[in-house]
Formats: C-alpha cells, sequence, structure tokens
C-alpha cells in the first residue's frame, strides 16, 4: 500500500474527515499527531477534574490515534526507525492503558513528551523536503 494511502486509511480509522482529501502523506501524520495531541491533554484535564467518563473517551481516542500511526508506517522503506517507531507506539498504547486504570496523569504526562518529540519532527519535515531537489523526467 502507498505510504499516502497507508496514512489516508489510518487518519480514517480514528473518524476524522476535513481536509483529508487534499492532504498529503506528510500532513495526514501531522494531522494524527495534532489529534493526539490535543486527546492527551484532554485526558489530563479530565483525570485532574475526575471526570471518569471523559477520561475514558479521551484516553480511548488517543489510543486509537496511536493505533492508526502504528498502521501508517512502512516497514520495508522506513526500516529500523519504523520498527522503533513501532516499539514507541506500542510503549504508548500500554502507558495509556496504565493511565487509564489507576487515573494517573504521569504517564499520560511521559507521552506527551516523547510523542510530542516525534511529533516536532513531523512539523519540521515540510521545511527540510521543500529544500530537497527534485529529480526530473527525462
Amino acid at each position: 500500500m502507498a505510504p499516502n494511502k497507508k496514512a489516508m486509511n489510518a487518519y480514517r480509522s480514528v473518524g476524522v474527515t476535513s481536509a483529508v482529501s487534499y492532504a498529503d502523506a506528510v500532513q495526514l501524520i501531522q494531522m494524527l499527531f495534532d489529534g493526539l495531541m490535543d486527546s492527551l491533554a484532554e485526558a489530563e484535564g479530565h483525570i485532574m477534574r475526575n471526570d471518569i467518563a471523559g477520561k475514558n473517551q479521551s484516553i480511548g481516542r488517543a489510543s486509537k490515534i496511536i493505533v492508526g500511526l502504528k498502521g501508517s508506517l512502512d516497514f520495508e522503506k522506513g526500516g529500523e526507525l519504523a520498527r522503533n517507531l513501532d516499539d514507541l507506539y506500542d510503549y504508548a498504547v500500554r502507558r495509556l492503558l496504565k493511565a487509564n486504570l489507576r487515573s494517573d496523569v504521569e504517564p499520560i504526562q511521559e507521552i506527551k513528551g516523547l510523542l510530542g518529540e516525534i511529533n516536532g519532527a513531523w512539523e519540521l519535515l515540510p521545511s527540510l523536503l521543500k529544500d530537497q531537489p527534485v529529480a526530473m523526467a527525462s
């Protein structure tokens, strides 16, 4: 499956539809990360307010987004990086499960930090790619 199609399927799997038709693979991953960071922040707030239903919903959505990110990995092209991200995403889902079971913000804060760094790299990617030369067909 092509990376753009994989990313689009991952994005659709979490129930988000706006702007998907026009976005490239990088934008789709960025939108997934935006939704993830929002869900993690919401979950943190729900835990602090002891809003169990809201916490469950936000952590559930964050977990689905992580599964979507995991599903967009291309192990053939991504090699070791894709395997490392796969392990990180598995770890993140386990930590979110712990956060949900214990109503604990610490695992959420940890995941926000770890995945926030990955998110930052995705945000820089378009500016790095635009400076790359494009091969001309002859």
